[in-house]
C-alpha cells in the first residue's frame, strides 16, 4: 500500500467542524454521509451550507471494503426522520437536498418507504429539487417503485467499481443487479446518476467499459473520484490516479454521450449536485473537476 500523498492529493481543510451547517445537524439528530464516511470535502460543504443526509441509522447491514461507515447490527427505524430532515433543510436554506442511506438489507423493504417519507417531507417543505442515492434494495423493484412513486428528481445509485474487483470491494453487492437497479430508475423518467471510485487496482478500459454498460442502463450524470482508504482494514489505495487521468475519463465520459460529468481527485457522488444536475436540466454540458 502506498503511504505517501502525491501533490495533487494535498486539500487544505478547515480545522473546525463548529459551523453553523454542523450546529443544525447536531440540533436535529441527524447524521450526514459527510461526516460518518469521512469525505474529503466535508468542510467545504459545510461551508458552502450544504450537507448530504444519512438516513436509516449509522451502521450499515453490509460490509464493503472500501467504506468508513460502520457495519453491523443495524439501529430502529425513526418514523420521525423524514420531519427532521426537512426541518433541517429549511433552516439551512437549501433549494436542493442530497439524501442517502446505510444498506438496510434487514427491512423488508430495504427502506425505500422511509426514503420515499423523506422526499415527501422535503417537497411539503418547500424544497425544489431533491436527489436520492439509494443502496441496490436486493434487486427488488415493488420497493425501487415506493421510491420512484415519490418523485424524486435524480436517482442515484452508484456502482462504485469496475465489475472484476466487485468480489473483494463489494462481496454483498452485484454489478449486474446494481445496472438493472439504474435501468429500470431510468425508464420511469427520472434523470439518473452513478459514481465510480478508482485507484483500487482497475485499469482503464475496464472504467470506460463501466461507462458504457451505464449508459447501456440510461444514466445520465457521472461521477468519478479518487478512492481513499479509510483505514488499514480497508482496501487499500493500488494507485492515486493523475489528475490528468480524470480529464481524459471526463473527455471520453462526454464523448460517450453522458449529460454531465464530474472527474477528479476529490469528486464524490453527491459533490456540488446541485449544479450538475441543474446544468442537465438547463440542456448545458457540464463537467466539473
Amino acid at each position: 500500500m502506498r503511504r505517501d500523498f502525491p501533490a495533487w492529493m494535498k486539500k487544505g481543510i478547515s480545522s473546525s467542524d463548529e459551523s453553523e451547517v454542523a450546529r443544525i445537524l447536531a440540533g436535529y439528530g441527524l447524521n450526514t454521509v459527510c461526516r460518518e464516511a469521512a469525505c474529503p470535502n466535508r468542510h467545504e460543504c459545510y461551508r458552502r451550507g450544504t450537507a448530504t443526509f444519512l438516513v436509516l441509522g449509522g451502521v450499515c447491514t453490509r460490509n464493503c471494503a472500501f467504506c468508513d461507515i460502520a457495519s453491523g447490527a443495524p439501529e430502529p427505524v425513526q418514523a420521525d426522520e423524514p420531519a427532521r430532515v426537512a426541518a433541517a433543510a429549511a433552516a439551512m436554506g437549501l433549494d436542493y437536498v442530497v439524501v442517502t442511506s446505510v444498506t438496510r438489507d434487514d427491512l423488508p423493504d430495504g427502506g425505500a418507504a422511509h426514503f420515499a417519507a423523506v422526499v415527501r417531507e422535503l417537497r411539503a417543505a418547500g424544497v425544489r429539487g431533491v436527489e436520492v442515492l439509494t443502496p441496490d434494495f436486493r434487486g427488488d423493484r415493488d420497493a425501487l417503485r415506493t421510491v420512484l412513486d415519490a418523485r424524486p428528481d435524480v436517482f442515484n445509485h452508484n456502482v462504485e467499481t469496475v465489475e472484476r474487483l466487485y468480489p473483494r470491494v463489494r462481496p454483498q453487492a452485484d454489478y449486474r443487479r446494481s445496472l438493472d437497479v439504474l435501468a429500470h430508475a431510468a425508464e420511469s423518467g427520472v434523470v439518473t446518476k452513478s459514481g465510480l471510485m478508482v485507484g483500487l487496482g482497475e485499469r482503464p478500459v475496464e472504467v470506460l467499459r463501466v461507462m458504457l454498460d451505464l449508459l447501456d442502463a440510461g444514466v445520465q450524470i457521472l461521477t468519478i473520484g479518487q478512492y481513499l482508504s479509510p483505514g488499514p482494514s480497508h482496501a487499500p489505495v493500488a494507485e492515486f490516479v493523475p489528475p490528468a487521468r480524470f480529464e481524459w475519463y471526463a473527455h471520453k465520459a462526454r464523448e460517450f454521450g453522458f449529460r454531465a460529468v464530474a472527474s477528479g481527485v476529490f469528486v464524490r457522488s453527491s459533490y456540488r449536485a446541485a449544479e450538475i444536475y441543474r446544468s442537465v436540466k438547463g440542456g448545458v454540458a457540464c463537467s466539473r473537476p
